[in-house]
Parts: structure tokens; sequence; C-alpha cells
């Protein structure tokens, strides 16, 4: 059993990918990281050494730190976010009980530069579908729950990239859009690395919907036709995204818990 203000890898690796995961910050040493600097999803790194400085940003938060062995480092930061009003807990065995039981690892290589304010900043077309509501979807999820997500004109999606630091993504030309039958949202999880059966059944499904291909899987056709209702729903692209979240949060939990499961 773990310690009242632990939690253990199982724990955590059902709330990774929900809404109401915990942040999860990565503390680990820079040595540490020399000798693996994978993360876990949506983790953000902070330095232990001046936790007493910025603990009060998550006040009020719920917060798992992790360290290479959920030691000193993960287990006194998480002491003082506590004192700052967090909720905070060290993560049980670290970085190396998470990697033992083959839990989900990103590759913080593919990760954007981050803002003034520590956020990763995206841009792609207006009047998202599919594509571009489910990688925001998963940037959020698994990679930058900060991110933001900026709409534009396709004309000029390169220019704004350029102008304010944004990544574009989901845009023919560039690094991150379809590469032969894979559709941004494959491309996505190959280069951060991720993978688990869920997210690979939910792949399928957008690949499908988003390259008319709905014969890949039974569900393709319901995405693309519940991806098109809220297109003529919104006039606000943000609204739109804001409002889809749900319904991808919805489809990764019956990826991940209930494909078995049949209604009558």
């Amino acid at each position: 059993m773990a310690a009242p203000d632990a939690i253990t890898v199982s724990q955590l690796s059902r709330l990774v990918g929900l809404p109401e995961a915990p942040l999860i910050l990565d503390v680990r040493t820079d040595d540490d990281l020399a000798t693996d600097a994978r993360l876990l999803p949506a983790s953000l790194r902070r330095d232990y050494r001046h936790v007493s400085s910025w603990a009060a940003e998550f006040t009020g938060r719920s917060v798992t730190v992790i360290c290479r062995q959920g030691l000193k480092l993960s287990q006194g930061t998480a002491a003082w976010l506590r004192h700052a009003g967090a909720k905070a807990e060290y993560l049980e065995g670290g970085l190396e009980a998470w990697i033992e039981a083959n839990g989900m690892l990103i590759q913080p290589g593919r990760i954007p530069a981050r803002d003034n304010q520590g956020r990763t900043v995206w841009v792609t077309r207006t009047r998202p579908k599919i594509d571009r509501i489910a990688c925001p979807w998963l940037i959020r999820r698994f990679v930058d729950p900060a991110a933001v997500f900026l709409f534009a004109a396709p004309s000029e999606v390169a220019a704004v990239a350029a102008e304010f630091g944004a990544t574009p993504f989901d845009t023919e030309g560039t690094f991150w859009s379809h590469r032969g039958k894979s559709c941004t949202f494959d491309v996505m999880l190959s280069e951060f690395g991720l993978r688990s059966d869920a997210l690979d059944r939910l792949a399928v499904i957008v690949r499908g919907a988003d390259t008319a291909a709905l014969d890949l899987a039974p569900q393709a056709a319901g995405l693309l036709a519940a991806s098109l209702g809220p297109s003529r729903m919104y006039r606000d692209d943000l609204a739109q995204l804001n409002a889809a979240m749900v319904l991808y949060d919805a489809l990764y939990r019956w990826a991940r818990d209930a494909t078995g499961e049949t209604h009558t």
C-alpha cells in the first residue's frame, strides 16, 4: 500500500490522459536527464532547488511529483507543494518504477519551445473538422495541458507561425502534417513516441474519418458525423475545440476500457 502522500504507478497510469489527471512535475536532476531524457506524458520540468519560490503557483491544484527513484527529491518537493496549499503526491518508485511497468513515455526532443509563460503554441487552419481537433486533444492530454491553439486562414498559417512563434500543424508542407496514408494524429503519436493500445485504436478511427477510409474502423463514420456536426454548430473555432474535447475523452475511455462491452 502506498504511503498517504504517495501515488503508485498503477494509480497514476489510470489517470494519465484523462481530464482529471494531476499535473505531473518532473524534478529530476540534469544528470538524471542525461541518462534518460524521456518524460511522463503531459509532465513539466521544474528545478527542485527553487521550489520555495514557485510552489505557490500550484496552490489548490492536484500535483504528482516524480524523480528518478521516488525518494528525497520528489518527496521533498511534494512536501513543499503541500505547504503551499497544493494537493501534492510523489510517484512511488519514481521514473524507474514507471519504466519497469512499461508506462507511457514521451520523447522531449519533439516538444516545441515554450513561450514566456511555459506554454507550447500551435497554429493551424480555421474551421477544424477531425485532425485539427484530434491533435489538440492529444497535445493537451499527453504533451502540454496548457498548450495554446491559434486558428488562421490557410494562406496565413505560415506567417502567423513565424510572427507569433507558433508551431504549424495539419498544414501542407509542414513537419506536423499528413505523411502518406498517415494523418497528422498518426504522425504526432509516432514523433512523440506515444504508444498504448488505446491510443493505437483511437488512431485508426481518426485516420479512417480524416482520410475518407471509413472501412478502417466501424467507429470512423460515426466520428466523421460527430465532427461535421459541431463544425456547423460553432462559428468560433476555439469554442468548437473546447466542446469537442469531451468527444475525444469519451472515445479514449472507450478505446481503453470498454471495447469488449456491448449494448442489448
